[in-house]
């Protein structure tokens, strides 16, 4: 810090030390500049950040202190932490004025608890601050120079009063909290003279941006600034909202043939009326957009030619209704029908249909499943088809189980097999390479059943220790776990593991066909004809597959028997795997690829007078699966295999979003009876319209080639699947049978008609498409109240809209509520003044028992015909809660789990402190005055919550979404 002086000559070289890096990486920073306060421009030096940074600590610790090497390393990870705030605040380059890098210090400062450095930081601040003012009180005053932009090329006057009506246009209607001036008054600051005026509008947006946690209704008004941007660049001219009817009537046709002739579009899109389809476009819908949804498309969906956007938001969607409307009859009413449904965010497809849809290569599926054949061949050429089906913007999902494990005979060679590791390690290689066409980075998911011999060796592959050869970093792997093992687990039995090699048909069967098998082969073991096995303690290897899942993440818990017990298909394949999400359960062979098409429900969309709107409901529902069937033929296949398995099954997967959102309205906390009974009605909704639809596109086109000796031919319907599971496993399946909707009717309907699509519904996590429509994501619990959510578009601070309107009515939505909320990461139990009932609605993930969200589960299940991505939320976990929670999703018919997501017991701790302990006005331990000083600093900066998602929602990919 500046107040503190000193020669000596250790201190120095610790400054050196701790900004070599930052001082070797400068070139990475060219894009970037920051305005000191005198308006003067500099370029963007992460040096003096460091610099700044350890003079803080020597003012506390002193210089002995601060020279340690623990303190430099710290020092060096700050500036790090802060750069990297700041340049993902501004992905594409832009300005920084001097008090937003302070703001960022003081948090970093702060996030890292070194509240004692803060508060000395704070501080300081404040009595610059003092003396600046002073100053500038003493000295005469000053006209101020006027401001010069660049526009078009030329040195213009900066027009203020058409910035400020600019802002005004965009906070109108969004409430009386909602005001320019500050969005104005922050723009200002960040302006100096000579400045692009495409970098004016940027510098609006992100002001608006840093106002979003204290009224998230500025979310929409930074949308309207970043809708204003887009505009002018597809445009090539400002439009104000009130001419966009006319002007996108206009604009559409010309867009649909500059597409084409960009090689971007299909050329079949000018075989439709245009003119009909521009005139349908509801430019009002462009309001709809948070600044995180809006940003999204922008970043990373909208077509560009020459980097240069020519889509926008209604153009975008009608573009991807007509892709999927191209083999109808009646183009155009079908197109319409579709492009509602998406842009008034009541459905949404899945995201490589928003990539590709309309596009001359339209790879729209979301998921594909294979097995893989124990030989080289077979081997290899599911890597190719790995690489080809990534490349494409698909997710993958490979069943490892045939391959034979470690140490067993190869005839061809006379050798003895490296078992499935290294070739793990080769497929986790490949998705890092085949990165999507640059959109995402690949994904794949490895299962493995849980009686291959080389299973202990795969529970460990995500593990940061060992041999890294044996290592699969980038690569999800699932356990593919039979009933028997689980009832070895829960009866204190003993499990043995084989090589496929010698028990090639436990592949291929399960239920009570797999118990009988698997039983003989242990007899053959113990009689000495089986060589190569392993016997241990079922519930020693159970506890090493739950220890595995606290420590990496992986493997995921997924149940064999249910998926196929349960499986519509079971009469003409097995499933052997699920997909890279856990939602997906269909049949894989070697002659046949699974693959499935998603798109979700806005269950947010579909509440009237606090119950599920039916009759909504059952339209959107209709269009949706005619949207997803369409999908089957307009595919393009990279795989053969893939192609003649999803013609002939016609697999779809119709999810839902949104049910967060949904308990918010109906005021119902997630952790309550009454939330498991609104995801049984709720679900069973979805489902019941989900089959009604699929029966009557069979009416109309069809039924599925492999529809004759299914579940649905017998008659049996996923709830009447249930009775089978529990015959097959002998008990243990304990799930609520009730129902409240005309199932008899739906039967009688399938009976005469059949079926569409041999598999209708699956919940996928739904993290990106969830950003764009601004819900919460899936069937999660709220992560936080108070959150920054990370994607490839940078990082966004999204607040709990529901909570800011509950916290206003009762006048405690101020600056101080705002600090808590960072402070406790987003949870309110520890903040006293709010009210219980309103802590119990707005519980966050690790404050919902995991107990709630297996029930919840159990109760979707039972209506799903194949699965749902469920995230396990445990606060402090401990191996008795893991087993338990683990145990009961198998015993209440789950099909699959998904990620566990675990807080260290420090975060439990520090979320369930006593009441008004950690207040924001006593946070930083020295009295009001810092706080004081804290407040308007740390009001503008990025909230503590940075808890990444998994891969679905880091910067890495989003294969189901």
């Amino acid at each position: 810090m500046q107040a503190v002086h000193t020669t000596a000559p250790e201190t120095a070289a610790t400054v050196r030390a701790s900004t070599t890096a930052q001082q070797s990486a400068q070139s990475a920073y060219a894009g970037y500049q920051i305005i000191r306060r005198n308006g003067a421009v500099v370029g963007f030096e992460p040096n003096k950040i460091a610099v700044a940074l350890m003079k803080a600590f020597l003012a506390v610790h002193g210089t002995q202190g601060a020279a340690s090497a623990s303190v430099r390393e710290t020092v060096d990870r700050l500036t790090e932490s802060v750069v990297r705030a700041l340049l993902r605040s501004r992905p594409g380059g832009g300005t920084f004025h001097i008090e937003d890098v302070q703001d960022h210090v003081e948090l970093g400062l702060m996030r890292g608890g070194h509240h004692e450095v803060a508060r000395a930081y704070v501080l300081y601040r404040e009595r610059r601050a003092q003396e600046r003012a002073r100053q500038a009180t003493a000295a005469p005053p000053a006209a101020a120079p006027e401001l010069y932009v660049i526009e078009r090329g030329q040195r213009v006057p900066m027009d203020f009063p058409a910035l400020r009506g600019l802002v005004e246009s965009a906070c109108a209607g969004l409430g009386a909290d909602v005001k320019a001036e500050p969005i104005m008054a922050e723009t200002r600051r960040n302006l100096y003279d000579g400045v692009p005026m495409d970098e004016v509008y940027k510098a609006a947006i992100l002001s608006a941006r840093t106002l979003i946690e204290k009224d998230p209704a500025y979310t929409r008004a930074t949308a309207r600034l970043l809708l204003h941007t887009i505009r002018r660049e597809v445009l090539g001219g400002e439009v104000p909202q009130e001419a966009m009817a006319e002007r996108y009537a206009d604009y559409f046709p010309g867009y649909v043939k500059k597409g084409v002739q960009a090689e971007l579009l299909d050329d079949k899109l000018l075989q439709f009326d245009l003119a009909r389809l521009g005139a349908a476009l509801k430019p009002e819908r462009d309001l709809q957009f948070d600044y995180l949804g809006l940003q999204t498309l922008y970043d990373r969906y909208f077509l560009h030619v020459d980097d240069v956007r020519i889509e926008l938001p209604q153009a975008f969607f009608m573009r991807v209704a007509m892709g999927l409307a191209l083999n109808e009859i009646d183009r155009e009413a079908r197109a319409i029908e579709f492009y509602d449904v998406l842009s008034s965010f009541d459905f949404m497809s899945s995201t490589p249909t928003l990539f590709n849809s309309g596009t001359r290569r339209s790879q729209l599926s979301s998921c594909y499943l294979t097995t893989v054949a124990d030989d080289l061949d077979g081997i290899y050429e599911a890597l190719k088809e790995n690489a080809l089906l990534s490349k494409f913007a698909g997710g993958l999902g490979n069943d490892w189980t045939r391959v034979r494990a470690l140490g067993s005979y190869i005839k061809g060679t006379n050798g003895k097999s490296q078992g499935v590791v290294p070739f793990l390690k080769v497929v986790n290689d490949t998705a890092v390479a085949v990165n999507q066409g640059g959109k995402r980075k690949g994904a794949v998911c490895a299962y493995l059943e849980s009686w291959h011999l080389d299973l202990e060796e795969f529970l460990e592959l995500r593990k940061n220790t060992g041999d890294d050869r044996r290592r699969t970093h980038d690569m999800n792997t699932a356990n593919w776990i039979p009933d028997l093992f689980m009832k070895r687990v829960v009866e204190g039995g003993q499990w043995t593991l084989f090589s496929p090699s010698t028990c090639p048909d436990l592949h291929d069967k399960f239920g009570r066909a797999f118990e009988e098998a698997y039983t003989a082969y242990e007899a053959k073991a113990d009689r000495g004809e089986i060589k190569l096995f392993k016997r241990v303690a079922a519930k020693d290897l159970w506890r090493k597959m739950l220890s595995m899942l606290f420590e990496t993440g992986h493997p995921w818990i997924t149940f064999k028997d249910a998926c196929n017990v349960r499986s519509p298909q079971q009469h003409v394949g097995v499933v052997h795997s699920s997909n890279l999400c856990t939602e997906i359960t269909l049949n894989t062979s070697d002659t046949e690829i699974a693959v499935c098409n998603l798109g979700s429900v806005n269950l947010a969309q579909h509440l009237l007078d606090g119950q599920i709107d039916q009759a909504k409901l059952k339209k959107t529902v209709a269009t949706a699966m005619r949207m997803l069937d369409n999908v089957i033929d307009i595919n393009y296949y990279a795989v053969k295999k893939a192609r003649d398995s999803n013609l002939r099954h016609r697999p779809v997967g119709l999810g839902v979003m949104g049910f967060q959102d949904a308990l918010y309205q109906l005021r119902l906390p997630y952790a309550s009876e009454q939330a498991v009974a609104f995801a049984d009605v709720s679900m069973e909704a979805v489902c019941y319209h989900a089959y009604w639809a699929s029966t009557e596109l069979a009416a109309e086109r069809g039924r599925y080639s492999s529809y004759r000796g299914s579940l649905w031919d017998r008659g049996i319907l996923p709830q009447d699947s249930l009775d089978l599971l529990a015959q097959e496993r002998g008990g243990y399946v304990d799930v609520d049978r009730s129902s409240s909707m005309d199932w008899d009717a739906l039967r009688a309907r399938i009976a005469e008609h059949g079926m569409r699509n041999s598999n209708c519904v699956a919940i996928a996590p739904t993290a990106t498409i969830s950003n764009i429509i601004g819900v919460d994501a899936s069937i999660e619990p709220c992560f936080g109240n108070l959150s920054v959510k990370s994607n490839l578009s940078g990082e966004f601070t999204v607040v709990n809209e529901y909570l800011v309107r509950d916290l206003k009515r009762l006048g405690l939505w101020d600056d101080v509520m705002v600090m808590d909320l960072k402070h406790f990461d987003g949870s309110l139990r520890p903040i006293d003044r709010v009210p219980e009932e309103l802590k119990r609605l707005y519980a966050t993930a690790f404050e919902v028992d995991a107990t709630w969200l297996i029930e919840a589960g159990a109760r979707r299940q039972k209506w799903i015909d194949q699965a749902q991505s469920l995230n396990i939320y445990l606060a402090g976990a401990s191996g008795k809660k893991l087993d338990e929670t683990y145990k009961l999703a198998w015993q209440r018919g789950l099909k699959t789990t998904y990620y566990l997501r675990t807080t260290s017991a420090t975060y439990a701790e520090k979320s369930t402190v006593a009441p008004g302990a950690m207040n924001a006005v006593a946070m930083l331990g020295s009295g009001a005055v810092a706080s004081a000083a804290a407040a308007p600093q740390m009001a503008a900066a990025e909230p503590a919550t940075d808890i990444k998602f998994c891969s679905i929602d880091n910067p890495d990919c989003e294969a189901c979404q």
